[in-house]
């Protein structure tokens, strides 16, 4: 996925001669705490809260404000991940998104990735989770989901966590089934750890054995 393909259309630009009492507004009203700025259909930059409540006068244009915009921004055809990486790197909440003549074309927030994410990874999608310990150099997903698929079940989506100065990667799968004691039992069998493995039924009576706890805590 491509930036051009994460643009929300929410929030919407300011322009130079907008006032900070305007901006304000329209950051209670969006939640955000940053806002573009435009002049002419061209980025500026962000704009931030702060910059604003430092004034003593907040009912000026931005354009007399005189700021040296944070300006952090990316092409229309960049990659999901390069997007995430300039979020962190300048730590704003929105990014907005420029063609090569820096034309504004509209801003990806953090909200639209975690929903890419979530359908990405089949949140929705009922089944288990499953997280293995494995060595670097025997990592093979596709051995991993033909024992998977030997129970008659699918790996819907995985992802790899490493760490620093280890051989060692977690691998955690979305399973489509939620009774997996018989997955689990082929994975130790073939030597890997099961770091944890949760599946709905366990999930949904956690949630209610928590909340009787509560009730008992509420009515002693």
């Amino acid at each position: 996925m491509i930036a051009s393909e994460l643009i929300s259309y929410d929030i919407p630009p300011l322009k130079l001669s907008d006032t900070g009492i305007k901006a304000l507004g329209w950051m209670e009203e969006f939640k955000t705490i940053e806002l573009p700025v435009v002049d002419e259909g061209k980025y500026v930059g962000l704009i931030g809260e702060s910059e604003i409540l430092d004034r003593d006068d907040i009912d000026e244009a931005i354009q007399a404000y005189n700021l040296s915009f944070t300006t952090p921004s990316i092409l229309s055809n960049k990659h999901l991940f390069e997007v995430i990486a300039m979020l962190v790197q300048y730590d704003v909440d929105i990014l907005p998104v420029v063609d090569l003549e820096d034309n504004y074309l509209g801003v990806i927030t953090i909200k639209k990735i975690l929903h890419h994410f979530a359908k990405a990874i089949s949140v929705a999608t009922p089944g288990s989770i499953v997280t293995l310990e494995v060595n670097l150099r025997d990592y093979s997903l596709s051995e991993i989901s033909r024992m998977v698929e030997s129970d008659e079940a699918k790996v819907l989506s995985s992802f790899i966590t490493s760490h620093t100065d280890s051989t060692k990667l977690e691998v955690t799968l979305k399973i489509n089934k939620t009774e997996i004691s018989r997955i689990l039992h082929t994975f130790e069998r073939f030597n890997y750890t099961v770091l944890a493995a949760y599946n709905e039924s366990e999930y949904q009576k956690d949630l209610q054995d928590k909340y009787d706890q509560f009730m008992r805590f509420l009515n002693p």
